[in-house]
């Protein structure tokens, strides 16, 4: 029997969730697999946010559906964190919450595109992006930027990437899966070319806001001309350690706010009601936890680079944002394994440091970057310094 449709056919498993599945297989068998593929923060959920949810449970208040957009007071919480923290001018009204990020962003792309309709991703990109578009009916356009500029596609190349079909234009920054942080000047001049088109809307993913090294988190919806064409999309998985809490949100123009609401309301309804009570607690509460994180992956991020520096053939850029090297490893492309095997490719490099180091990362072919390799520093420095020795001594078995 053949009844699967053929969006789903055409759809890639994410990659970073299969290496991950990889990973749990080998180390089933008795390795000592460490992983560094899946970026998740090794640190608990904050002990405030967890006192608010089982505040939550004991008060008995919080077992019933809860409202599509999420509850009127998280929205008015996260409506005040964004006015604080990042400049944004929003209300309750522009707030949906979903469960986590990922959803907030399938959501806006259900939302907006019809068949047909272009998405411009700038490239390396988190996973998810081409296989959402293409779910929505859309087409996914790509603006490539290597790792000599740092991964940051320019006004240029996005000007020129625009048609007529153009719908939309999505980038992380901090981004997933380079590290890389849009300045001021640089969103200015995506700002630039946006607004001299009318019906173009900037997909904003701020989910690594807080793991931020330049010193300054800048939204593109702050700048003259993009509020009203701005989706701002946020959630606590990074930030505060809640991955499995499901909390993420939009920050959106009233008209797109609502449409994911309608979207919503037939899909998945409200998010989990606990989950929502305790991310009050996250944005209302102490921020001293998020900051000594913050701390701890500055700290290792120069370990890292130190660390993958010393070996050869490995090129790197330093991260300024979020918990990732994206190291180009096409140095060992068409050497040979011990065993005689050839590596052809990032996904080989991938897979041969997982069999034969027992150490997880993913294939940059995945964020569309087929040279790159992803290494998440978001474990142990001890787990960290033996991964990256055993690393270095497979790469160094190749020839």
């Amino acid at each position: 029997m053949d009844i699967l449709s053929n969006r789903v056919k055409s759809m890639t498993v994410s990659a970073t969730l299969a290496m991950a599945q990889k990973a749990r297989e080998i180390k089933a068998q008795g390795a000592n697999v460490i992983s560094l593929s899946l970026g998740e923060p090794d640190f608990k959920t904050p002990q405030h946010v967890q006192d608010a949810a089982k505040e939550a449970i004991d008060s008995g208040d919080f077992f019933s559906y809860t409202p599509v957009p999420g509850y009127q007071d998280l929205r008015e919480a996260i409506a005040a964190k964004l006015k604080r923290e990042n400049g944004i001018e929003a209300k309750a009204e522009n707030i949906v919450v979903s469960t986590g990020a990922k959803h907030s962003i399938a959501n806006v792309f259900m939302c907006i595109l019809d068949d047909g309709d272009e998405v411009i991703i700038y490239s390396p990109f988190w996973v998810s992006y081409p296989e959402m578009v293409g779910v929505a009916g859309g087409k996914p356009v790509f603006i490539n930027a290597g790792i000599e500029k740092d991964f940051k596609a320019t006004a240029d190349q996005l000007e020129a990437a625009i048609t007529p079909k153009t719908k939309a234009i999505i980038f992380s920054s901090p981004c997933n899966p380079t590290g890389a942080v849009f300045s001021k000047d640089e969103l200015q001049a995506v700002a630039d070319v946006v607004t001299k088109h009318e019906n173009i809307v900037v997909i904003a993913d701020e989910i690594y806001e807080y793991i931020n090294f330049t010193g300054k988190h800048c939204s593109i919806a702050t700048l003259p001309g993009m509020a009203e064409r701005t989706i701002t999309v946020n959630g606590l998985s990074k930030g505060h350690a809640m991955t499995g809490w499901r909390i993420g949100y939009i920050c959106a123009p009233e008209a797109i706010a609502k449409a994911c609401i309608k979207l919503q309301g037939q899909f998945t309804s409200g998010t989990n009601s606990i989950a929502q009570r305790a991310a009050i607690a996250a944005f209302e509460g102490d921020m001293e936890p998020t900051k000594k994180m913050g701390e701890a992956y500055y700290n290792r991020r120069s370990m890292v680079y130190e660390l993958l520096s010393e070996i050869e053939g490995v090129k790197l850029a330093m991260p300024e944002g979020a918990f990732y090297f994206f190291p180009d490893i096409s140095a060992f492309f068409g050497k040979k394994t011990p065993d005689g095997e050839t590596i052809k490719d990032a996904n080989d490099v991938s897979m041969y440091l997982l069999t034969q180091a027992h150490v997880s990362t993913v294939s940059g072919a995945a964020f569309g970057a087929p040279d790159c390799l992803r290494i998440s520093y978001a474990a142990s420095e001890e787990q960290l310094r033996e991964a990256i020795a055993r690393i270095k001594d497979k790469l160094a078995l190749l020839s």
